[in-house]
């Protein structure tokens, strides 16, 4: 359903009773509400949530932004490693805003928060900015944004600024998305070419908007060190993180466990970018062991 948030169009999806404990999910850079699985969905359910995920501004079904164009990136991403200012169309901190106003389009007041890679990073800014309406943070494969942290490995970040052979063929985009999630994705639980075929190909048929992620690219890398506002954070936050992450490195998840207060850190063995099906139950864990300390 399409929700009025902060201003925009969002794409939303309610799962679960409406007396369950509300949690909603923030998905990573350039994903849609699809990435996280129905069947995890529906595990959270089981463990007696109403789970609400949704596309986030520029993604999706929700709201464009074309009317900015698309971002030099190189040009981005040099100004950030150097240390300077970044301007980008939006801010993670309008995405944090977007995700507080799918709150108030549901009459929800607080909820659980569980951000994957870029939507750690959004659920973070959410904190931050909105510090009543979060009851617990579970942030996934995520990081601080502190210069000093490993980054990707040349290969994977070449990969990641890569385009499809034919950005016009559907058969081409799906390829592409399935080489580049079997680069970053977990060695300990690898996914089989034909389950990536399906999924992305569900993706992508679905919505294929490469501007908007490369303008959210931009939003990440505006958005610099989060470092200072995580001393401030005093909401029960579950760390989690893969020990073979190769596009955000562990030692990220290490560095927000240790600037969190309290915070909580299970680092899987095998795991890399991705969230592969044998590890749901664990993810769930997480999450409701962050909820239960709320």
């Amino acid at each position: 359903m399409q929700l009025s948030a902060n201003g925009i169009s969002l794409e939303v999806e309610d799962h679960g009773s409406p007396a369950g404990e509300p949690l909603v999910l923030i998905m990573g850079l350039g994903m849609q509400l699809v990435a996280w699985h129905p069947d995890f969905v529906t595990q959270l359910v089981a463990r007696g949530f109403r789970v609400i995920r949704f596309d986030n501004r520029d993604i999706g079904l929700s709201q464009r932004f074309d009317q900015f164009g698309v971002p030099n990136i190189p040009v981005a991403a040099l100004k950030a490693a150097v240390g300077m200012r970044v301007s980008s169309p939006y801010s993670l901190a309008d995405m944090a805003d977007d995700t507080a106003g799918v709150l108030d389009a549901l009459g929800i007041a607080s909820a659980h928060i569980c951000g994957a890679s870029m939507g750690g990073m959004i659920a973070q800014r959410l904190a931050e900015r909105h510090p009543g309406r979060v009851r617990s943070l579970t942030l996934i494969m995520t990081s601080s944004g502190a210069r000093r942290l490993p980054g990707p490995t040349m290969k994977v970040r070449s990969a990641m600024l890569s385009r499809p052979e034919d950005p016009k063929d559907p058969k081409s985009i799906i390829e592409h998305y399935v080489k580049l999630y079997k680069l970053i994705g977990s060695p300990g639980y690898p996914a089989s070419d034909a389950l990536l075929h399906e999924r992305l190909g569900q993706s992508v048929r679905r919505s294929y908007r490469p501007a908007g992620t490369a303008r959210q690219l931009v939003a990440i890398a505006a958005d610099g060190n989060r470092s200072k506002l995580l001393a401030q954070i005093r909401i029960p936050t579950q760390v989690i993180h893969g020990n073979d992450d190769p596009l955000v490195p562990v030692a990220a998840g290490h560095d927000l466990a240790a600037k969190i207060p309290g915070a909580k850190i299970d680092v899987i063995d095998g795991m890399g970018h991705d969230l592969p099906a044998p590890l749901w139950p664990r993810f769930v864990t997480g999450i409701a062991d962050a909820a239960s300390r709320a």
